[in-house]
């Protein structure tokens, strides 16, 4: 195997982590098949060397873009591949290449597959029905009206139906959840009634698997959790009352080292714009990471990185390429030590989900905004 160059910024993928979440998981889904949501590069992660880990694993693995669908298939992976992402009509016939079921809610994507000639059941189609998040997706009363249009196409075969929730991990009121799962219900029953009965149902992504089991269906959508975070701080309270024994591990730690450290005197400014002085004679960490590499200019002056076990503060704004921190409490520390910017080291941790209240985001947008340039390598 190529041994990949970490470079001046890394990201390591714990290769144990993850099948630990990811078997843990399936415990608690099972009967239900698994699908390993890899979307967004695998929600920081590196598609590459995640799905490489899961895919002997799961049932599914669940992409957003052709273009994620082709890596798969261009890594050599042949088990099953849905993708829920948009597919602009002129790429339709890319379906058939790369063997990949599709979610369908357009007619103009059933007139593109109608021009392309194809065998009997080429075109694996799911589903996707509006219940009430207001994006993509059929509205009840096009429904069986499209599917029953579909049909009609030689090369179709309507594989699935599934949803998507609103309002999950981000409180402890399930109402408006059971107003989806009850409209989703009354809709795959009427696909049903119309002749469409051997359907793959799938309703669920992490916080709804764990929280509402009536949601899972023929298969549950497995995402944040697998990759060793809680959906939300709400859906930690009460999954861990349904399930004390869940462990869930981080499963990506992102690193840097330090460039340069040098001595500056009380009042010295900081970095662009002035906006932070020392308020102490001080010694200043040079990190060649900034929000380029996706480390958020947000956290100038507020930020948290680890040195040798030691918390240090951002020190001024994040730059493009370059950053500053704090390090004069940190005996010894020196050009080329390694600095944890997510994760933890020694008895320390800063999470991506600190990082994430700090910024006023959720951490979804902290792991996927990390560059997908930046290496990913798979740690044991």
């Amino acid at each position: 195997m190529k041994k990949i160059s970490r470079g001046k910024t890394w990201v390591e993928v714990s290769s144990s982590a993850l099948r630990h979440n990811l078997v843990a998981l399936q415990k608690i889904v099972a009967p239900s098949a698994s699908m390993a949501v890899l979307k967004s590069n695998a929600y920081g992660h590196g598609l590459h060397e995640a799905a490489s880990i899961v895919a002997p694993l799961v049932d599914w693995m669940v992409v957003d873009s052709l273009d994620e669908a082709r890596e798969l298939r261009a890594q050599g992976l042949k088990g099953k591949v849905l993708i829920i992402g948009y597919i602009p009509p002129e790429s339709v016939p890319d379906l058939v290449k790369l063997r990949c079921s599709a979610v369908a809610y357009s007619k103009e994507m059933l007139s593109a597959i109608r021009r392309v000639k194809a065998k009997p059941g080429s075109f694996r189609l799911h589903l996707k029905i509006e219940t009430g998040t207001t994006r993509q997706g059929l509205e009840g009363s096009e429904l069986v009206a499209f599917a029953r249009a579909a049909a009609t196409i030689p090369s179709v075969a309507i594989e699935g139906v599934y949803t998507h929730f609103a309002n999950i991990e981000d409180t402890l009121d399930p109402s408006y959840a059971k107003e989806q799962l009850a409209r989703f219900n009354r809709e795959c029953d009427r696909l049903k009634k119309a002749g469409f009965d051997s359907l793959i149902r799938h309703s669920a992504a992490s916080a709804a698997a764990l929280m509402y089991p009536e949601t899972r269906f023929d298969a549950a959508r497995l995402g944040i959790a697998m990759y060793g975070h809680w959906p939300s701080r709400e859906a930690r309270i009460a999954i861990q009352k349904m399930y004390p024994s869940l462990t869930l591990q981080p499963v990506l730690t992102w690193k840097t080292l330090i460039a340069q450290v040098k001595d500056v005197a009380k009042g010295t400014p900081v970095s662009y714009g002035l906006t932070e002085r020392v308020t102490r004679a001080s010694r200043i960490a040079v990190l060649p990471v900034g929000y380029w590499d996706g480390y958020d200019r947000g956290l100038s002056s507020i930020g948290r990185v680890l040195i040798r076990g030691h918390v240090c503060k951002v020190i001024g704004r994040v730059c493009m390429n370059m950053m500053m921190v704090d390090v004069t409490d940190v005996p010894g520390a020196r050009s080329g030590d390694e600095v944890v910017l997510i994760g933890s080291q020694k008895k320390s941790l800063v999470s991506a989900e600190q990082m994430a209240e700090s910024l006023g985001t959720i951490q979804y947008e902290v792991l996927t905004r990390i560059n997908p340039r930046t290496p990913r390598i798979i740690v044991h």
